[in-house]
């Protein structure tokens, strides 16, 4: 099985330092849609692995997510692809909890529930912690340039052996 990692906000959608709060809130990157329909037709299990940490601050509740998953998964299904899971962390950054990025705990529900290692399998993040999350597993770590990527990538002290690119498109052109 081909399976594929993906940081929600900066890879997939914009980000934003107020958070994603509302599906309105919610736009997806030029060429992320399609980028993922792409990993689909090349038999790509496309899974999203994101911090959410405005829930446990309050800023938004589990409704509010669902919502803004089902937009995601909305466009991108009108692009021609689909997300088969989305694991999420909603707990903040002062919680000692083992599923938040930089701690592997997410990947290693991926890992349980897909029955494989991550060895090798592509994880694209924007930040130091998606990078270090993948590391950890033995996944392969995709720095993009989008979202918090740039100053991800000018702060240094990269995983070593992650590959850089422009964004999300620019990845998946590598893969398939």
């Amino acid at each position: 099985m081909n399976l594929i990692i993906l940081d929600r906000d900066g890879v997939i959608n914009f980000d934003s330092d107020q958070f994603i709060k509302t599906p309105d809130e919610w736009k997806p990157i030029p060429g992320s849609l399609e980028a993922i329909a792409r990993l689909c037709q090349a038999d790509y299990r496309v899974v999203v692995a994101t911090n959410q940490s405005g829930i446990g601050r309050g800023l938004f509740d589990m409704h509010t997510l669902n919502a803004i998953h089902d937009k995601m998964h909305k466009a991108v299904a009108l692009a021609g692809g689909r997300i088969d899971a989305i694991f999420y962390c909603p707990h903040t950054a002062d919680s000692d909890c083992h599923c938040r990025k930089p701690k592997p705990g997410m990947l290693e529900d991926i890992a349980a529930r897909y029955n494989i290692s991550l060895q090798g399998v592509p994880a694209v993040g924007d930040s130091l912690r998606d990078l270090t999350a993948a590391a950890k597993m033995g996944a392969q770590p995709m720095l993009v340039l989008t979202g918090k990527g740039a100053k991800t990538q000018a702060a240094g002290e990269l995983p070593e052996g992650t590959l850089i690119y422009p964004d999300l498109a620019a990845a998946v052109a590598t893969l398939v």
